[in-house]
């Protein structure tokens, strides 16, 4: 079973995370694994063209135009553990691939999501799902427990290697000593907390890190700006109406859907 004990549960509240939770089968990771490599391929000469901070053009909201990666996304095991922590209903709001090849040089700087994503109240996790071994060698996940707790002020670099789109990073020292890595085998995922402060370290292995961010919300969740943000409704129902709802994607290709990436992103804040 996916879903997270009472005592699971209340690990996420106090720490503002838990690990690992088993969610996709053998032979689903391997799959989505091929899928995610096509699709790399398919766009590999746009990506060398992208610096490292603007590959979120590629890698962001394919859920809304891959119905493979919908597939993940919408999984009852995925979205099991999810419930556990934002109860019946379930929106996606955002979706990112975060690849990290050998030798590559990518990071992801220390940083709390909810200082740049608008959403109240924080009724929002994120769901990291790793396609393949996710540890501290090739550069895994990693947080500050309790981090969720308070608001650290931020800035904006740029920095060529840190793959946020915004180049930003906590702007006041964070002690390495208290983090944790979220090692991840292939097929587990490990949920944060909206708030949490966390990043992730260069591969420095000769095996690559996969892993899908899946930013999942409740229909209670309002954006603080304009216009009306896009979700997509993959469990339970949204009486509310403060997101455009997105159908499910209906290919199972690897080109992307630019338009409706573009329209996303643009919604979002960011320049596609």
């Amino acid at each position: 079973m996916a879903r997270l004990t009472l005592q699971q549960q209340l690990q996420y509240k106090e720490l503002g995370y838990y690990f690992p939770v088993p969610v996709l089968q053998d032979s689903e990771v391997m799959q989505f694994r091929s899928f995610f490599f096509d699709y790399l391929s398919a766009n590999r000469e746009r990506l060398k063209q992208l610096p490292m901070r603007k590959q979120y053009l590629v890698f962001s909201q394919t859920h809304a135009v891959l119905r493979w990666v919908y597939r993940i996304v919408s999984h009852p095991n995925v979205l099991d553990a999810v419930e556990s922590v934002l109860g019946p209903n379930l929106l996606v709001w955002d979706t990112g691939w975060f690849s990290k090849m050998p030798g590559e040089g990518k990071y992801v700087a220390w940083h709390q999501d909810s200082l740049y994503f608008g959403l109240h109240p924080p009724h929002l996790t994120t769901a990291w799902i790793a396609l393949t071994e996710s540890i501290p060698e090739n550069g895994c996940l990693r947080v500050i427990p309790r981090s969720h707790e308070r608001v650290f002020s931020h800035r904006e670099t740029e920095s060529q290697g840190n793959l946020l789109s915004r180049g930003q990073e906590i702007a006041v020292e964070v002690h390495e000593s208290e983090a944790v890595d979220l090692n991840l085998k292939p097929g587990q995922l490990s949920l944060h907390h909206v708030g949490i402060v966390h990043g992730s370290n260069v591969n420095g292995s000769d095996i690559p890190r996969i892993g899908l961010a899946v930013r999942y919300l409740t229909p209670d969740v309002t954006h603080q700006g304009s216009p009306q943000q896009f979700a997509m409704l993959v469990r339970g129902e949204d009486n509310l109406g403060h997101f455009e709802l997105l159908p499910p994607p209906g290919g199972n290709g690897v080109s992307i859907g630019s338009s409706i990436q573009a329209k996303i992103l643009e919604r979002m804040g960011l320049d596609a």
